[in-house]
C-alpha cells in the first residue's frame, strides 16, 4: 500500500532552522507572506528601469495635493491616500466610477534600498528607488598566500 503525502502549507519557521547563515532570506520571506493579504487597490507598477534602480508607478487619479502621504519605516515603503471630507453636496451622482475610497499600500524594500523622491504626472505617483550597496557589503576577491 502506498501512502501519497501532500504540502497543504508553507512551514517557513521549521525550514528556518535548517538555514544555518540565511536569516535574512527567511526574514524576507516572511515579512513577504505577512503583506501578502493586502488589496491591490490602488492599481500598480514596479518597473525595473536599470541594474540597480526600480520605480513604483500608483494610480492616483483623483487625489489633490496633500491627500497622499509616502513614509518609509523599517525597510517598508507605505504609500497610502485619504480623501478630505467633502462638503459641498451640490451634485447627485447617478454613477460613480472613479474609486473615492481611502488606501494603503506597502512595499517590503531589500537591504540597501533607497527612495530617491517621488512625483505625480496625469494621475500616477511615480517613486524612484535605487540600491546602493556600500562597499564593505560588496563581494570581494581574497588573495592566497602559497607558503613551501
Amino acid at each position: 500500500m502506498t501512502k501519497t503525502l501532500t504540502l497543504r502549507s508553507f512551514d517557513i519557521p521549521a525550514i528556518h532552522k535548517f538555514g544555518i547563515g540565511f536569516d535574512n532570506l527567511f526574514d524576507d520571506l516572511m515579512r513577504v507572506t505577512q503583506h501578502q493579504a493586502s488589496t491591490n487597490y490602488p492599481p500598480h507598477n514596479v518597473i525595473k528601469t536599470g541594474d540597480d534602480t526600480v520605480t513604483i508607478e500608483v494610480a492616483v487619479a483623483g487625489f489633490a495635493e496633500g491627500e497622499i502621504d509616502i513614509s518609509l519605516d523599517q525597510r517598508q515603503l507605505v504609500i497610502s491616500g485619504a480623501k478630505a471630507a467633502e462638503q459641498d453636496q451640490a451634485h447627485e451622482y447617478l454613477h460613480r466610477g472613479i474609486s473615492q475610497r481611502d488606501f494603503k499600500q506597502t512595499f517590503p524594500l531589500s537591504e540597501h534600498v533607497e527612495v530617491n523622491g517621488a512625483s505625480i504626472s496625469n494621475g500616477i505617483l511615480t517613486v524612484y528607488l535605487e540600491r546602493k550597496v556600500p562597499e564593505s557589503a560588496k563581494p570581494k576577491s581574497i588573495a592566497i598566500t602559497y607558503v613551501a
